[in-house]
């Protein structure tokens, strides 16, 4: 392949809008033609492949049917939107690991504990599930239940607060 060749296989590749483009023959000789941006300014960094897409806004999760909030959810916007901003008193029993709450062994039974009830270090007041395993979560606290924090049934993260115990 000559000069002459090459070039109008360059000018076919601009007109047609094509980045590569390799040619083999029958003898073994080969061609590899690959072009450049026009406007290299707007080419990704090679660093951008490691990091993910930063959004402006966090990604929109669907919550308790459409546009519901759940009574948990919706109790905690009332009590930030009425000025309660500072942390309530007493110790929050908190969930050691990612699962789903579960206040009670089966749903025939009564929950562990209810508002009111005192706890010591060894009552166990929730279960949650992981992988089928149910996991037994104690107060590690004496005192006495002043609020549940999260639904029945409903998925917790590791940390998540699960009862106010003051």
């Amino acid at each position: 392949m000559d000069l002459k060749q090459i070039k109008e296989l360059m000018t076919a590749m601009e007109r047609a809008g094509i980045k590569k483009l390799t040619i083999k023959q029958k003898g073994g000789d080969e061609v590899h033609l690959e072009r450049q941006d026009e406007n290299p300014s707007h080419a990704p960094h090679p660093a951008a492949a490691f990091y993910p897409p930063v959004y402006a806004h966090p990604p929109v999760r669907e919550t308790e049917g459409p546009n519901r909030p759940s009574p948990v959810q919706k109790a905690a916007h009332d009590e930030h939107a009425a000025g309660k901003d500072k942390e309530k008193e007493g110790k929050f029993v908190t969930a050691p690991l990612v699962g789903t709450f579960y206040a009670a062994a089966s749903p025939e039974n009564p929950n562990f504990v209810k508002v009111g009830d005192r706890v010591d270090e060894n009552t166990v007041v929730c279960i949650i599930e992981a992988m089928k395993v149910m996991n037994e979560v104690k107060a590690g606290m004496s005192g006495t239940v002043a609020e549940i924090l999260v639904d029945n049934a409903h998925p917790v993260e590791f940390g998540t607060k699960l009862f106010r115990i003051v």
